[in-house]
Formats: structure tokens, sequence, C-alpha cells
């Protein structure tokens, strides 16, 4: 009996120990915001557009595979657009055929937090994939330039790739432009111009960041580029969404 009894003291005492390193794993672990657009509409052209897939996705699987928890909010809430043109198999990478498999990320999806309903106290950073969305959308929705702020202010990291740099645009601290005197890059005029939507957005994410006091450099078309200034992380195209994931790890001391 004194045996089985010591038995079940060990045993009592092992399960304890690891429910109390789960535990405390999980109060350790970096949270991560990720912010999508909510906007489907490409301009007046007729076209539907959203976040761009690889954006997203490359990030999502980069952080999560090194213990990130990932929360995702849009400004709507629910289910967010994907540019349907980003799901085209010619442009699939391991990322995208994991996420067009993962049939998790797809019902976490289908219920994006509402973005006024997101707290900063709540994570240790926020990254804002692209694609064309967020130009009509979270450039001006005055939660996500609260929160970029908000992020910012607080010393925490804020990492953005391809467009969504351009939600900076609107976003001050300290009643300066966030950009102004910071490295910072983005799809580029040279970009935009050889997709043909020059004239379709509203805007040149280039020179309205550039327009802003932003330090704006690039590397060639379509390669992996990223830049950071302190806590401030941006990528200039599809290509750079592997490398802002790694610079925004580096910050999380991942």
């Amino acid at each position: 009996m004194k045996k089985i009894a010591l038995l079940a003291i060990i045993a009592f005492t092992a399960s304890s120990i690891t429910a109390t390193a789960q535990k405390s794993n999980k109060k350790g672990m970096k949270k991560v915001l990720f912010v999508v657009t909510s906007n489907d509409k490409l301009g007046n052209t007729g076209e539907k557009t959203g976040f761009w897939s690889e954006e997203f996705a490359a990030p999502y699987y980069e952080l999560l595979d090194q213990g990130v928890e990932i929360t995702i909010a849009s400004p709507l809430g629910g289910q967010p657009p994907i540019d349907p043109k980003s799901a085209d198999p010619a442009s699939a990478t391991e990322d995208t055929k994991r996420f067009d498999a993962d049939k998790t990320l797809q019902e976490k999806l289908k219920n994006t937090h509402k973005l006024s309903t997101i707290n900063q106290k709540d994570y240790d950073a926020v990254f804002y994939p692209g694609g064309h969305g967020p130009l009509w959308d979270l450039v001006e929705d005055q939660n996500s330039i609260d929160l970029i702020e908000s992020f910012y202010t607080h010393n925490k990291p804020v990492a953005f790739v391809c467009h969504a740099p351009a939600v900076l645009k609107n976003v001050k601290v300290n009643g300066e432009y966030l950009v102004k005197g910071k490295k910072v890059t983005g799809f580029t005029n040279e970009e935009e111009e050889a997709v043909g939507l020059t004239k379709v957005v509203p805007f040149l994410l280039e020179d309205a960041l550039s327009s802003n006091g932003g330090k704006f450099s690039k590397g060639p078309n379509w390669q992996p580029y990223a830049v950071e200034d302190g806590l401030l992380i941006t990528g200039q195209n599809p290509a750079s969404s592997k490398l802002v994931a790694g610079k925004l790890l580096q910050k999380l001391g991942k």
C-alpha cells in the first residue's frame, strides 16, 4: 500500500510540474496581432482586391513555427477578402500551399476580431500584410491609426510589408508623422506601374511616405528588401515578407 501511495504522490507531483511548466510557457509566449484589410474593391475598376495571401501566409507561419501566438483583426471583423490574383496557382509558394490546406487557419480567418475591440496592451507587436485593399480602408481607419501609435509609443515593434506601409500615411507621434526621418520602404512607384495600377490607386505609397519625411529606399523590383529603424520594420514587396518576419522575430527576442 505504501508503495502504491508513493507512486501516486510521484505521479501527482509530475503532473503538477508539467501543468505548471505548460502554464508558464504559455504565459511567456509572445503575442503578435495581424491586421488585415476588409476592403475588397479595387477602386472603381469593378475588380476585386483584398490582402495578398503570400504576405499573410509567409510571416504567419514564420512566427507561428517559432511559438508566437497570433491574433487576427480587421476593420469589419469576420472573413477578410483575399486578393484573387494572389490565389492564382502560378503565384503559389510553399507557404501559400500550406495556407490553402490549413483548415484551422481558414476557420480563424472567418472570425477575425473587429479592430475596434483590440487593445495594444494584449500584444507584443503588430504586423500588417499588404495587398491593395488597405489603401482604401486601413489608411483612413482611425482605430488602425490609433493602434499603431499606441504600439509605437509603448515601445513595441510595428511591422508592414508591400502596400501595408501605406497605412502609416496618417499616423503621427507627438504631432509628427511617424515615418519622418526614419528609414522606410514599401511597394515602389516602378512596381505599381509594372502592375498597371498607378492611376487606380488613391495615391502612390513611395510618394506619400517620402512626402511625410520618410527616408524611402528600395531594392530591385520584385526582389526581397526590408529595412528597420528602431521599432519600425517595413518590406518592399511580397518577396520581402519573410525578411520582415525575421526582423520582427529578432525584435521579439525569438
